[in-house]
């Protein structure tokens, strides 16, 4: 196996028995933070492990850093051995949100060079809805170590706002319309965006079935947003640095690989009232 950004529902099936995969259950729900969890224990794919995004995916907050900060990379490492992971594993991550969870994992393991982890395409409801089995039952790890590699770049606070306007990096906005303008803010204290952003809603990658678009048309779905812009210049952002992530893994599918993360995103840079804040369209 050697998947690296989206694995279909039936190839999946057909290594369930793989002794080098190593399956993780990402669901979540921002307004019920136990409901994944919850939910796997009432049934999963065969196999699949749990990762919760606040406890096993997200790091200490500090009020300046973000609602889902990069955790430590040796806590991490950990978190990933415990369940198996490690050089040798293929890796397949799914949630019920067409990957807008399980893409945090992908870009968390690529971001230290382990290249063999995929998105199921059309997540758990894609499975369901073909009448694939679920199980109840609690998989025992095979814990071993992951060695991380050096993290690739990411992108700060600092060096967006040093850039603010110069046209050498552009921030690309994975949250609903509604937020990035600034008519709404559910969930962080402050409304609006980042000026000079461009707003990407993560949903854009998907097609009405909740899989994700071919890569031609997310090729020239980019390409016509982006303007000429390089991959190397874009730097991805949601409220929390986690379906951002949905945007990093689109523009893999779609070959456009290189562009970065800024991890603490709207609620980080939000939290801090010296950096600008623009609304509307």
């Amino acid at each position: 196996m050697n998947y690296t950004t989206l694995i279909s529902t039936d190839a999946l099936a057909a290594h369930l028995a793989d002794p080098n995969l190593v399956i993780v259950d990402c669901r979540y729900n921002l307004t019920d933070t136990d409901a994944g969890a919850n939910a796997y224990r009432t049934g999963h794919v065969p196999g699949a492990f749990f990762l919760h995004l606040d406890h096993d995916l997200s790091g200490p907050k500090s009020g300046k850093n973000g609602r889902h900060p990069l955790p430590d990379i040796a806590v991490l490492a950990a978190t990933l051995g415990r369940i198996g992971i490690d050089g040798n594993r293929q890796v397949v991550a799914y949630d019920q949100n067409g990957g807008m969870w399980a893409s945090r994992l992908w870009w968390m393991l690529q971001w230290l060079g382990h290249v063999r982890v995929a998105v199921l395409d059309g997540g758990l409801n894609k499975w369901i809805a073909e009448g694939r089995a679920l199980s109840s039952e609690l998989p025992v790890a095979r814990a071993t170590t992951f060695v991380p590699q050096q993290p690739r770049p990411t992108a700060s606070a600092q060096e967006i706002q040093q850039h603010l306007g110069d046209g050498t990096l552009t921030v690309l906005d994975a949250r609903a319309p509604e937020r990035y303008r600034g008519d709404i803010e559910p969930i962080d204290p402050v409304a609006g965006h980042i000026p000079g952003a461009i707003n990407r809603p993560y949903a854009a990658n998907l097609t009405p079935q909740g899989a994700f678009k071919s890569p031609e048309a997310l090729r020239y779905e980019f390409e016509a947003q982006l303007a000429s812009r390089a991959p190397a210049s874009i730097v991805h952002q949601c409220g929390s640095g986690v379906t951002a992530c949905h945007n990093l893994l689109a523009m893999a599918i779609a070959g456009l690989p290189g562009s970065r993360l800024y991890p603490g995103s709207w609620s980080e840079w939000s939290s801090d009232v010296s950096r600008p804040v623009a609304r509307g369209g």
